[in-house]
C-alpha cells in the first residue's frame, strides 16, 4: 500500500512539473523581509494592563510588576515571576526566590 501511495505521488508530481512555471524572486524583495530572530527584548514590553486579570497560581494574590527586573513579584510569597519577551512564565518552578531583609538589617544597632 505504502509502495503504491509513492507511485501516485511521484507520477502526479511529475505531470504537474510541466504546469508550474518556475521563476526566481530578485535578492531585493528577499531582504526586507523579518524573522523571528530579528526581535528584539526591547520591542516586547509587557502589559500592565494584564496586572488586571493574572494572579499567582499558589496563592491566588494579585502581582506586583517591578520594571527594572522586569518580573512579576508576589509579596506575600516572597517570589518572582520572569516575563520573557513580553510574556509572563507563571510556572512556580521557574519562579526565583526574593531575598527578605528584617527591619533591623542595615541599621546598626548599639551594643
Amino acid at each position: 500500500m505504502l509502495r503504491n501511495v509513492f507511485v501516485t505521488f511521484g507520477t502526479t508530481s511529475a505531470s504537474l512539473k510541466r504546469y508550474v512555471r518556475h521563476t526566481r524572486l530578485p535578492l531585493t524583495l528577499l531582504s526586507p523581509l523579518r524573522t523571528f530572530t530579528d526581535l528584539k527584548d526591547d520591542t516586547t514590553t509587557f502589559d500592565s494592563s494584564l496586572l488586571d486579570f493574572l494572579v499567582c497560581p499558589l496563592s491566588k494574590k494579585t502581582l506586583r510588576f517591578d520594571e527594572k527586573t522586569n518580573e512579576l513579584i508576589n509579596d506575600e510569597l516572597g517570589i518572582a515571576y520572569p516575563i520573557t519577551d513580553g510574556i509572563p512564565n507563571m510556572i512556580p518552578q521557574e519562579a526565583r526566590l526574593l531575598e527578605k531583609t528584617s527591619p533591623a538589617q542595615g541599621h546598626n544597632l548599639p551594643s
